[in-house]
């Protein structure tokens, strides 16, 4: 069944103080992370992820047997996007994606394809933070 939009955790260790010593004196450096970096790329990721599920349901589409469309809309229905997996609730979905005769493991297929744009397009999500 589906579940809800996925939640990353991102941890940012504590603040560091180097010091080093050398024959003309003491040098020291503190290291801190920004505070808001955590916030802003758990965003970028949680948006990445919404464009990766949709893109993902877009592109497989042509690849998806139709007789009458329900396969298809399945997708739609049965993802959460943003939950980083893809449910097609059709009863009859595993069948035909493991068994139909000329379009059968249409996301594998899909994924061959166009992983590389998804993934070009999901980062973009990312650096803009």
């Amino acid at each position: 069944m589906a579940k809800g939009k996925k939640q990353f955790k991102i941890e940012t260790p504590r603040g560091t103080v180097y010091t080093q010593s050398s024959k003309g004196g003491k040098v020291t450096a503190k290291l801190e992370w920004n505070p808001g970096f955590a916030p802003s790329m758990k965003n970028g990721f949680g948006n990445a992820q919404e464009f990766v599920d949709s893109e993902c349901i877009r592109r497989m589409n042509p690849e998806t047997p139709r007789r009458t469309g329900v396969l298809i809309k399945s997708a739609t229905l049965g993802t959460v996007i943003g939950s980083g997996e893809i449910n097609q609730i059709a009863p009859y979905a595993r069948r035909q994606y493991y068994e139909h005769n000329t379009k059968s493991k249409w996301f594998e297929r899909m994924k061959n394809r166009h992983k590389d744009s998804i993934l070009k397009g999901a980062a973009k999500y990312v650096q803009s933070h």
